[in-house]
């Protein structure tokens, strides 16, 4: 059965109920939301606590009415359930070389207004109850008052009775992001799809 999901921009929440989002064990609490954002080359040279500290920086939690914030916790019923990473999309360093978002475009990765959702985490315990979808949405709205022209995801695209693990669906599936109101510009690979939506 499906509680009520209460969705806030990262400043509103706390560092504590993000963290608890995250988990300790997994690639969540490993990457603390900063694969998208970080070189390649400067990866394994960071270490955890300071990815962490990074992020805390970012999102502002603790700090309600923030100069800026990065992202969006949903909660189930009162209790931290999910994480959504919504920012322009100049600001995820690491898309820029990948071949997913770019594959058969010619854009812009510095392109201004263009905000892109890069990941989710669903607490332990709380998948499958809507929360990704939920998240999904809100990113549109969260972007647009903040002043995006457009918002971009890169999804997974998933079939049915096929099992795909949680780390694969980091990205989101292409299904929450359809029902969210975005449409298939480009389809790079068999498991991945590039969705935009246009304010």
């Amino acid at each position: 059965m499906t509680g009520a999901i209460s969705i806030v921009p990262a400043d509103e929440a706390s560092w504590d109920d993000l963290q608890a989002v995250f988990g300790r064990r997994g690639d969540a609490p490993r990457c603390q939301c900063q694969w998208f954002k970080v070189p390649q080359q400067d990866w394994r040279a960071l270490p955890v606590p300071e990815r962490a500290e990074r992020l805390r920086e970012q999102t502002g939690c603790d700090e309600p009415g923030a100069e800026s914030t990065t992202g969006l916790v949903a909660y189930l019923d009162g209790e931290p359930a999910g994480w959504c990473a919504v920012e322009p999309r100049s600001v995820y360093r690491r898309l820029r070389s990948m071949r997913v978002p770019w594959a058969g475009r010619a854009e812009d990765p510095d392109e201004p207004g263009v905000w892109a959702v890069t990941c989710f985490v669903t607490r332990t315990g709380f998948r499958r109850r809507g929360i990704s979808a939920a998240l999904t949405a809100a990113a549109v709205d969260f972007a647009r008052d903040r002043g995006a022209r457009s918002l971009e995801g890169y999804p997974m695209i998933t079939y049915p009775g096929q099992e795909i693990t949680w780390g694969e669906l980091h990205v989101g599936s292409r299904s929450a992001f359809i029902d969210a109101g975005f449409t298939e510009v480009s389809r790079p690979t068999r498991r991945r799809a590039v969705l935009r939506i246009d304010f």
